[in-house]
């Protein structure tokens, strides 16, 4: 399989973007890396670099305060362009990129193109869960408004995206709301709500309040990319504060830093849950290709993982298998 990577794309780029790529393309030969970017700046950083990484140039990089569609369509000899460009015209199976999210949705409707059947895709993370299932939420930004159709269709792919990804034979899938009873909710959730009742291929298991989520009530969560942002931006600002707060009081005296010695392994294993290096990356799903969005600040250890969930992807047939069941072809 052939994975092209936006060495350019994230806050750290392109160092760690390269770092994570060595670093897979060594634990998985099986895998052609193509290293998207400025050559000049890649090549002094691929010094003994394995067989199994090569470097496709592009001479334009989209900031991350850049306007998405102008960005696209002016710089077509950007790394993010060229290589979803790539997807297009089958030079690579999948790309990955921690560059700017509005581009990168650009970049996948107007150069990779939308699956049949879908009308808008979809960005969609794992979201860690007490149970260490997690729960796949979508979309979590990629569109601001939805329809209630479009909720539906996000259902059906975070439904195929479980069953194939992670085994899952029946995944339960909720509907974001402010309440658990039918009927709660505003206009958008009242009407999404039947939809999914009806919807076959699915097990809808109702309304989910935010504060079920992490608590495993289900394993697809459905909303809106507006709801879906906050909510995932007010649980990484929660995680954040509280290990901030636990390390405060542990630093308070001699006791507290002891008693933090004894606990630093399982401490160590909380954070690491919590952490979005492990996860690698959200799939933009509903478009003719895989693409994985990387958080802006991946380090090298995300961008490899980023990379191992890519391979998955492409090994269960995922973008075919999202196909067949939303065009029925």
């Amino acid at each position: 399989m052939q994975i092209a990577i936006d060495a350019m794309g994230g806050d750290h780029a392109p160092e760690s973007n390269v770092e994570g790529a060595l670093s897979a393309a060594t634990e998985w030969k099986d895998t052609q890396i193509v290293l998207v970017g400025d050559e000049a700046k890649l090549t002094p950083l691929l010094k003994n670099k394995p067989s199994n990484v090569t470097v496709r140039h592009a001479s334009e990089v989209i900031g991350t305060d850049e306007e998405p569609v102008r960005a696209v369509r002016r710089k077509k000899d950007s790394s993010m362009v060229v290589a979803g460009r790539m997807i297009k015209e089958g030079e690579a199976e999948a790309m990955i990129s921690a560059g700017n999210t509005g581009a990168l949705m650009t970049t996948g409707l107007l150069v990779v193109g939308r699956m049949q059947g879908i009308e808008r895709p979809a960005l969609a993370p794992m979201i860690p869960t007490l149970d260490d299932v997690g729960v796949l939420a979508l979309d979590l930004g990629a569109n601001m408004d939805a329809e209630p159709q479009h909720l539906a269709q996000y259902a059906l792919m975070g439904s195929i995206y479980r069953s194939k990804m992670h085994g899952i034979s029946r995944p339960r899938v909720g509907l974001l709301n402010v309440g658990a009873e039918p009927g709660k909710g505003n206009k958008l959730t009242k009407e999404a709500y039947p939809l999914l009742e009806q919807l076959e291929g699915i097990h809808f298991v109702g309304n989910v309040e935010a504060r079920d989520v992490l608590t495993g009530s289900c394993d697809v969560l459905v909303c809106d990319g507006f709801a879906g942002n906050i909510l995932l931006k007010s649980l990484e600002g929660t995680a954040g504060a509280i290990f901030s707060l636990l390390k405060e009081q542990f630093s308070k005296s001699i006791k507290t830093k002891l008693g933090a010695a004894i606990l630093m392994p399982e401490l160590r294993g909380l954070k690491g849950k919590m952490d979005y290096k492990e996860h690698g990356g959200a799939p933009l799903l509903g478009l003719n290709g895989l693409i994985v969005k990387g958080h802006g600040s991946s380090d090298g250890n995300a961008i490899k993982n980023a990379v191992r969930q890519a391979r998955q992807a492409l090994s269960s047939g995922l973008v075919p298998s999202i196909s067949k069941e939303i065009s029925g072809k």
